[in-house]
């Protein structure tokens, strides 16, 4: 995915989430006052920023309706590390164009969804 302009709004401070996702890489998702993520990434002394959108109903249509945004865009960045470096990934996207790029995320969402707590 590459690089778009980067956009931040006000995050609420009440939800937060970090992960750490591989040996070198953080990740901190924290959600927007206008429905969006914010996503930092942190891999090897370099930070990225990225804003993502759920698109309404994209859960659902996953098979998860239920799902917390925030994991379900943190599981979402776990893929998509696991697959190019964080200076590469858009930033700004909704999760459904991550399937543009990697034809196996629906299935792969899925599967991390239903394993992952």
């Amino acid at each position: 995915m590459a690089p778009a302009d980067a956009g931040v709004t006000r995050a609420l401070g009440s939800t937060t989430s970090t992960a750490t996702i591989a040996p070198m890489d953080e990740i901190s998702v924290v959600a927007q006052s206008d429905g969006t993520y914010r996503v930092d990434v942190e891999r090897g002394g370099t930070t990225t920023t990225h804003i993502v959108a759920i698109p309404t109903g994209y859960a659902a249509a996953l098979g998860f309706g239920d799902v917390d945004g925030e994991r379900l865009v943190r599981e979402s960045f776990a893929f998509v590390l696991e697959n190019e470096p964080p200076t590469s990934i858009l930033r700004r996207f909704r999760l459904d164009q991550i399937a543009d790029y990697f034809p196996d995320y629906p299935a792969a969402i899925r599967r991390r969804l239903e394993t992952r707590d």
